[in-house]
């Protein structure tokens, strides 16, 4: 497919229609002699396909009823009911926090609506929600609550579609949200607003949810039982924009002005992924920012990647081990033909259950930080050799003493009056050549010593 035309649609999974089951607490349809309760203060937006006949109804406050050609509401005149023996009350479920970050309530679908069928490809977490170029579709003939709680104000869209109506236009999208039906249907501090545009970057363009991913994440997790599964690998991989770690294999590419990401996944599916020996392996491929850091600091820049993740079906030991082997066919297929695909350089990262395989590779923190603490242990090696060798008494430390403050407050000490004698010296031998060692020394004798730092002359007057 062009890189033009190769655009995401997204459904919406969850309804708010009267006739599903689900959406009623005791998980059935209200029947004739049911009393239908909806919460007075609950804002509710119902679309009703089929006529009802009912005994008792509660209304909210605030909310509407879409009706379908034929749909409507009698009373229930007594009649016998085959499937509603004893009336009892049913309560509408409360839609109020269904979340537009919530990546379980939505689904990949083809234009039409129909459901994308299963295949190699898959999205990273955060992918899994609508993208700034996606195309989001509500159900034809459906209603809809949805909590757009974000941490960004706005949340752009290429398009959306509800009831049929594609509205791809900033226009066309303002038109609806000046309607009636819009602030049934969407509520929270997060602003949607269409474009019309789709990704004008051949290279792929970043979703755009990254500051939504800690309300991602914890949706999935809520959904999933507030915590990651176990991993079969020691040291799992963590890509960009998903939630929980992964046995498998990752690469990160740099790319230049001629890489084309549609493209280079066809690329990818029809020549590597098709074979028969990689049945089983799953791939996501898109464009992300990376963070720079610096000695394990995060700085404000981020640098576009291609991040591509593999992971694969099998268990045990054998977990993530064909998405090694297809990481590694990819970069010898870089290394052949990058350059001609427009791709710079490619750095590869491995987690498998096996024990002898690591990781095949680092981020650029990690080397830094070895970096670091290989430089710690070198100097501390180099401190202990030195005081090692100067305790033995084969390493002479000059001494070095700094005049200190208080020492110039002191008042100088008369010096001790001259001995005729000098002073001992334990370098400088007192005794002259000649001098016999056994016999007592001469009370009269003199002895003097040449300074070459003192002048004599210089005390004459």
């Amino acid at each position: 497919l062009p890189a033009a035309t190769a655009a995401m649609y997204k459904q919406w999974i969850l309804n708010t229609n009267f006739e599903t089951a689900s959406n009623w607490d005791k998980g059935r349809v209200p029947c004739a002699r049911d009393v239908v309760h909806f919460e007075k203060d609950k804002v509710v937006s119902v679309f009703v396909r089929s006529p009802h006949a009912l005994t008792d109804m509660y209304l909210p406050l605030s909310g509407e009823f879409v009706l379908a050609a034929g749909a409507a509401f009698t009373a229930f005149d007594g009649s016998w009911d085959p499937g509603c023996d004893s009336g009892r009350t049913v309560r509408f479920a409360d839609a109020e926090q269904h979340a537009w970050f919530d990546p379980t309530l939505w689904q990949d679908v083809l234009p039409s609506g129909e459901l994308k069928a299963a295949g190699p490809m898959f999205s990273v977490d955060e992918e899994r929600v609508p993208c700034r170029y996606d195309d989001v579709i509500f159900q034809p003939q459906t209603s809809f609550r949805v909590n757009t709680d974000s941490s960004q104000p706005v949340i752009h869209l290429r398009s959306i579609s509800i009831m049929g109506q594609e509205l791809n236009t900033p226009s066309s999208w303002a038109g609806y949200l000046g309607g009636p039906s819009a602030p049934l249907q969407f509520h929270g501090n997060g602003t949607l607003q269409v474009t019309g545009t789709g990704c004008p970057d051949k290279s792929g363009c970043v979703c755009g949810n990254a500051l939504d991913g800690p309300r991602i994440c914890a949706a999935l997790l809520r959904a999933s039982g507030r915590q990651c599964p176990e991993p079969a690998c020691q040291s799992p991989l963590q890509p960009l924009g998903h939630c929980c770690g992964v046995c498998g294999a990752t690469i990160n590419l740099d790319f230049t002005p001629d890489f084309d990401l549609q493209k280079y996944q066809d690329r990818l599916v029809q020549e590597l992924l098709s074979q028969p020996k990689y049945a089983g392996v799953q791939m996501a491929i898109s464009k992300v920012h990376k963070a720079q850091t610096f000695l394990g600091i995060l700085s404000r820049s981020a640098t576009p990647l291609i991040q591509i993740v593999l992971i694969d079906d099998r268990a045990g030991v054998q977990a993530g081990t064909a998405a090694e082997q297809l990481a590694a066919d990819i970069m010898e297929n870089i290394a052949q033909h990058g350059e001609a695909l427009g791709i710079s350089s490619g750095k590869m990262e491995v987690a498998t259950g096996t024990t002898a395989s690591g990781q095949a590779g680092s981020h650029p923190v990690s080397r830094i930080t070895v970096g670091t603490v290989m430089g710690l242990l070198f100097s501390l090696l180099l401190l202990g050799g030195i005081l090692f060798l100067y305790r033995k008494g084969k390493l002479r430390l000059p001494a070095l003493r700094l005049p200190q403050p208080w020492h110039r407050l002191e008042e100088p000490v008369s010096p001790a009056p001259a001995s005729d004698n000098g002073f001992d010296n334990p370098v400088f031998s007192v005794e002259p050549p000649d001098a016999d060692l056994g016999e007592e020394r001469p009370k009269d004798l003199q002895v003097f010593y040449l300074n070459p730092l003192y002048d004599a002359s210089e005390t004459e007057t």
